[in-house]
């Protein structure tokens, strides 16, 4: 059996690069967040996962935001075909946002 190619995988790897150039900052500030919960004391923990948590909330909404304004320039079908591949994308290259796309 012969797999389809996506046929959003070329622009949705575009956008992604383009959101790694724009959104710099935020994903920095995830990894940032990330590595401070890593490193947290025991009783700072539950703390700096809650700014972990709201970086990557952030980014996620950012991510779905550029999703959800391509979306609207497809017919219904198509908007749900590339919908689910940028979801898949995101998990790949993302797997933190990845979690919550599919929830955006």
């Amino acid at each position: 059996m012969r797999l389809r190619r996506d046929p959003f995988r070329d622009v949705i790897g575009r956008q992604l690069d383009l959101f790694v150039e724009d959104e710099a900052d935020l994903l920095e500030e995830c990894r940032d967040r990330y590595r401070a919960y890593e490193s947290a004391d025991r009783e700072d923990r539950e703390e700096t996962y809650g700014d972990f948590s709201d970086a990557v909330e952030t980014a996620t909404e950012a991510l779905a935001d550029m999703r959800d304004r391509f979306a609207r320039t497809l017919d219904a079908e198509a908007a749900e075909v590339y919908e689910d591949s940028f979801n898949r994308a995101v998990r790949r290259r993302w797997p933190e946002l990845g979690l919550e796309i599919e929830n955006r």
